[in-house]
């Protein structure tokens, strides 16, 4: 079916991150298959007919409960299922947690991310994570959970406590899901989606790449993430960081233009999107993230460190934003 140029600008008025087309398997792989300039030019062009290229949205990643989940994902050093230096940890003290958000938020982040190594949380984890988003909140930051998948009224008691934000990814192209994660299903992911948008909660969802994946998976991820109804607020570009001791470590190198090709067609297929660069950072020289930039990037991971994986420095992000003519994006809050 045909939709009007009416018809999308009306759709996009009453909500941005509105599936303005279904996107096929095949039409994302025809975007990765563009020469590589073309592409990258045509992403710029997007991005800012939506965004201020000059502005780049600051996230800081916590890690607030470590290690000993029981979920069995490949690329994971945290899963119980393998034998990796990340040892488990119980819950850090609010406090703690606190003054954590105070420094990222003293350092120019606006959003505070808090992950927590659980498959669900429990009706007290939810109690106990709730206070801890409301001290976060008040400090005037954005919030952002991962907390696994949720029970029914969970979202709502989140969203309660003033979490803004529900990181769930996808992880990867839907058809080879369970040659990456082997004790949950697709559908797994999509039904916490659903309790997470019915909640009234914004949604942070994306996938990881250099897994092995051929180029038609990975258009298959960014095809189920650009079919999400509302599209993700925030798509979290994630490059496999391998580590000793999982399935993955020794997974083949993807080439840079690959990922970057990867965040522009992210951003062609999302265009209202902020597209983050995460994970895998910390390996990426500064030109190879100045064209992620040029290709539509607008938000990082800010911090020395992702979970448990290592992040550039404050300073080396601040240096590079100078050369870069770029500044981070201030969050206001509500009246």
């Amino acid at each position: 079916m045909t939709v009007s140029p009416v018809a999308l600008r009306r759709q996009s008025e009453r909500n941005p991150h509105a599936t303005a087309q279904y996107w096929r398997k095949c039409q994302v792989e025809e975007l990765f298959e563009m020469p590589f300039l073309d592409l990258i030019y045509r992403a710029a062009e997007v991005h800012r007919r939506h965004f201020n290229p000059q502005e780049i949205q600051l996230s800081t990643l916590l890690s607030i409960k470590t290690g000993g989940c029981p979920e069995d994902c490949e690329y994971c050093p945290q899963s119980a299922h393998y034998s990796t230096e990340v040892q488990k940890e119980t819950m850090m003290d609010v406090a703690e947690i606190l003054e954590k958000a105070q420094i990222a938020k003293a350092r120019g982040a606006s959003r505070f991310c808090m992950g927590a190594a659980w498959r669900g949380p429990k009706p007290k984890d939810v109690e106990q994570v709730s206070e801890i988003i409301a001290a976060v909140k008040n400090l005037g930051l954005e919030t952002c959970g991962t907390f696994g998948m949720l029970e029914e009224g969970m979202a709502e008691d989140l969203k309660n406590a003033g979490l803004d934000y529900y990181n769930h990814n996808l992880d990867t192209d839907p058809e080879r899901y369970n040659d990456i994660i082997h004790t949950r299903q697709h559908e797994d992911r999509m039904d916490t989606l659903g309790k997470v948008r019915r909640a009234g909660l914004k949604v942070c969802c994306g996938g990881i790449v250099g897994m092995n994946e051929s180029r038609p998976e990975r258009a298959g991820l960014i095809a189920s993430l650009a079919n999400l109804d509302p599209q993700p607020e925030s798509v979290p570009i994630n490059q496999l960081v391998k580590v000793e001791g999982t399935p993955l470590a020794d997974a083949e190198d993807l080439d840079w233009t690959e990922f970057v090709r990867t965040i522009a067609v992210a951003r062609i297929t999302m265009p209202n999107s902020y597209v983050r660069l995460s994970a895998g950072r910390g390996e990426m020289p500064e030109a190879m993230q100045a064209m992620c930039f040029l290709a539509g990037a607008n938000s990082i991971f800010y911090g020395n460190k992702l979970l448990t994986t290592g992040n550039p420095e404050e300073d080396k992000d601040r240096l590079l934003m100078d050369k870069l003519g770029l500044r981070p994006l201030q969050y206001q809050t509500e009246a």
